[in-house]
């Protein structure tokens, strides 16, 4: 009994220390919670702070941003719980399928992730987690120490810390020392490009699925690690909306299971007892939907989960603000705000972590056994360019989706996504085949499917997205199940060093792989040249586009041009074809003018005011981490001032540019004298005044005020309707492709083009017009009625030449959030070929 009594009082010493030595974040900081922006690196130090002062908080670093500051999860339970933390990770993979093995009822506990300030300027998320963290840390908390018992709390306290950097280092530098609460005033008036995004100026909130920024990749591969039941993703709104917390609004994905939607409610309805309780002003159901698949709410949705965003007042708010109502929202209202609906959320799922992990389970076992779509098994053709196969493959892997090749060979009836009729497809060895029978089974269907049902279409973002598409895949989807043995094995011969001296190297131009290869020779100084018509030599047949690299072009680089060439093919798997003759079976021979001296692009992108931030990043992002191809970045308002005669490719992306007289015929001198621009989207809006160059709107029939033709609705319920049917949010179309000209050397006659705008250019009169809607091209998505008949006969893709230059129009923007693979690769024609 005394040993007994002695244990008690060592424990009660033990956890009295740590609790005199953890501190609340009030206490910790150089100011008070919620009195000013905390910097990200007081933000990790906090986090820090409480793993080594609570036995109920382990942290891991699990990456680095492109600035290279620190991505961190903590997990937080009982010291118990946290000693076979790996045992309850594996424990819950075996529910999902993914693991093999009997589970054990002992290790389950109900898994909560909470995410914070994905967008950087909504601080008040990451300003919360250190409270959340506290009260969970803290053992004088009964209540959260209780929840603990059956719950798994993940923490990341910012999942953007760039752009967090970015807004909380502007903020805290120019704001004063008592916060103004004046909309109008200068501390709520964030400069150019903000603090919303990364790095590259991407929507992290829109790469969940498409990973294509290293924070995301870093994020889900720790993600899929654990699969939690529960994602919540904190995020800020406008400032004079109250909090959003879900039950979410329409359009709800069909494959959300009818449990995911009850429970969000049940969820919804206990964060409202807390702010009925308060007198908290919120709303449910309205605004933030459940569709678009890349979102840190769906996405954790189509993989299991309860996956929630929720919505504070405070963008553009600073430390305080007047709203509409003539309140004063404060910072510490915001971190108040957002530390009461996560630990409402932790609560109702411990109090329910039995019902959570059963449906969790089922929704997996559901997907292995019986996915919800009407389409089971995805067949892509073996004969795909292969660059473009390995990156599907590559996006796969990134989400855990498995594939491989038909057990057998077998015809079937099935839905070809290019010509949009069912028809008969032989299912081939070589065929890439993917089922929905597997865990991800839901994901996959979300992410291939030909077109997902929208019951609304009043949604917050782009409405199709089908992969297929995207990467420009003759792809099948059919009904009925294939059995499918894994692995997908692509073959490609490495070439020893001293692998001959042939007279030239021939390489495939057909994927944005064969556009990095391309680039690595020019950075290493290689001369190449581009085949300009179709041609035959040594029993080989050979597409306009192809690369075409001799040894008599590079004789400056003596032997060493052979290992440059070689090495650049490996590093980028790009299959090459030495050939001993210059002289074609057909065709032109290898020294005519018809192989064409590819031009290294000396290129500049115009950024700053007056461009749009998100396609300023992608082209960006493009050039550096998609190429890896040196650019110059010019300020747009500084064009006028710019040595132009330092380019040979200038780039707008799409922005509101404002080019006077004197610029104007500078740029148009420049044109004429070799330079080529590339302009996106509603940057060739800025064109129109430029000497000679620019498009001729379709319009419609505009009234005194500029309003388009359409009639007023009848009722003042119907006005978003009547905004929708003007709007195309994002939606597939196919192009008819003339890939007779080099913007299309590698594509097919036709293209699939993500449209996100309303845009509408008749084609040119002299010009070429590469890319043309016709009558009725839209194959996936929602676009308005109105909107659809203006894009009707329009250009979508042209080069307009004037002089020895060019200029590109890209009327639809093919680096859109960087996912549209076969985009990136027209985008590559643009910047290397003329």
């Amino acid at each position: 009994m005394t040993r007994h009594y002695c244990l008690i009082a060592l424990l009660f010493i033990t956890i009295s220390g740590l609790q005199a030595q953890l501190q609340a974040p009030s206490d910790f900081l150089p100011h008070a919670l919620g009195e000013q922006f905390t910097p990200h690196h007081m933000l990790i130090d906090y986090v820090k702070h409480v793993a080594a002062n609570s036995p109920s908080v382990q942290i891991e670093r699990y990456g680095q941003t492109y600035e290279g500051r620190p991505m961190m999860l903590a997990y937080i339970s009982t010291p118990e719980n946290l000693s076979r933390l790996e045992d309850i990770r594996q424990n819950n993979l075996r529910r999902t399928g993914l693991l093999n093995g009997e589970t054990d009822s002992a290790l389950d506990l109900a898994i909560v992730w909470l995410g914070y300030s994905v967008h950087g300027n909504e601080a008040a998320g990451s300003e919360s987690s250190m409270a959340v963290l506290y009260e969970l840390a803290n053992p004088n908390n009964e209540r959260s120490q209780a929840w603990l018992e059956n719950t798994l709390v993940i923490i990341d306290p910012s999942y953007n810390p760039d752009g967090y950097s970015r807004y909380t280092s502007w903020y805290r530098g120019i704001s004063p020392s008592t916060p103004n609460p004046d909309p109008d005033t200068w501390e709520h008036d964030e400069p150019w490009p903000g603090g919303r995004t990364n790095h590259y100026l991407f929507d992290l909130n829109r790469d969940w699925a498409w990973q294509t920024q290293t924070e995301s990749q870093q994020r889900m591969a720790k993600y899929q690690e654990w699969f939690p039941h529960i994602h919540v993703d904190v995020h800020e709104q406008g400032y004079n909306s109250p909090y959003y917390f879900a039950p979410a609004a329409k359009p709800f994905h069909p494959y959300i299971t009818q449990w995911q939607r009850q429970f969000q409610t049940e969820i919804g309805k206990n964060n409202a007892s807390y702010f009925d309780r308060e007198g908290w002003l919120y709303f449910t159901r309205e605004r933030f939907d459940l569709f678009y698949p890349s979102y840190g709410d769906t996405y954790p949705t189509y993989n299991g989960a309860i996956g929630m965003t929720y919505e504070q007042a405070g963008i553009g708010a600073g430390r305080a603000i007047e709203t509409e109502s003539g309140d004063i929202l404060t910072l510490y209202d915001r971190v108040a705000h957002h530390k009461t609906t996560s630990l409402a959320t932790i609560e109702i799922a411990s109090r329910n972590a039995e019902r959570l992990i059963s449906n969790f389970e089922s929704f997996f076992k559901e997907s292995r056994n019986n996915p919800p779509g009407p389409y089971k098994t995805f067949i892509i053709k073996g004969d795909n360019p292969e660059g473009r196969l390995r990156a599907f493959c590559e996006l796969l892997d990134k989400n855990g989706i498995t594939y491989g090749k038909a057990s057998r060979n077998t015809n079937l009836r099935a839905y070809h996504y290019t010509s949009g009729t069912e028809e008969s497809v032989q299912v081939d060895e070589n065929d890439l085949v993917i089922s929905a029978y597997q865990p991800r089974g839901v994901l996959t269907q979300v992410l291939l499917e030909p077109e997902s049902a929208l019951e609304d279409s009043a949604t917050y973002d782009i409405t199709a997205w089908s992969l297929p598409y995207a990467y420009g895949l003759e792809t099948y989807a059919a009904q009925e199940r294939v059995a499918v043995t894994p692995g997908y094995e692509f073959e490609y011969p490495e070439m020893a060093p001293d692998a001959g001296r042939p007279y030239a190297y021939l390489a495939t131009w057909n994927s944005l792989r064969n556009a990095r290869f391309l680039s690595e020779l020019l950075v290493k100084g290689v001369t190449v040249r581009y085949a300009t018509a179709a041609f035959g030599i040594e029993n080989g047949n050979y597409e306009p586009g192809t690369l075409v690299i001799t040894h008599a072009d590079n004789r400056q680089l003596g032997d060493e041009f052979f290992n440059i060439v070689r090495q650049a093919a490996t590093d980028h798997q790009q299959e090459i074809t030495g050939v001993q003759t210059g002289f074609s079976d057909s065709g032109h021979d290898l020294g005519s003018s018809a192989m064409e001296v590819l031009r290294r692009p000396k290129a500049a992108i115009l950024g700053g005011e007056g461009t749009y931030s998100n396609s300023f990043g992608q082209v960006w992002h493009y050039f550096e981490q998609s190429l890896g191809f040196p650019i110059h970045i010019i300020p747009a308002e500084d064009l006028g001032g710019t040595d132009l005669q330092d380019f040979n490719l200038i780039i707008m992306p799409e922005g509101r540019y404002r080019i006077n007289n004197a610029t104007s015929d500078k740029l148009s001198e420049w044109i004429s004298n070799g330079g080529r621009l590339i302009a996106i989207g509603s940057a060739v809006r800025s064109l129109e005044g430029v000497n000679g160059l620019g498009l001729r709107q379709k319009g419609e029939e505009r009234d005194s005020n500029g309003n388009g033709g359409g009639a007023r609705p009848s009722n003042y319920d119907d006005q978003e309707r009547q905004y929708i049917s003007d709007n195309i949010p994002g939606a597939v179309f196919k192009v008819d492709i003339d890939n007779s000209h080099p913007l299309a050397f590698g594509l097919n006659d036709y293209y699939f083009s993500l449209k996100t705008n309303e845009l509408s250019y008749a084609p040119m009169k002299r010009g070429w017009n590469v890319g043309v809607l016709g009558e009725e091209l839209l194959v996936s998505g929602f676009a308005g009625a109105r909107a659809r008949e203006q894009v009707k006969n329009t250009l979508i893709y042209g080069v307009q030449e004037r002089g020895r230059g060019s200029v590109v129009y890209l009327i639809d923007n093919p680096l859109y959030r960087a996912f549209w693979e076969n985009g990136k690769f027209l985008f590559s024609n643009a910047v290397f070929l003329r």
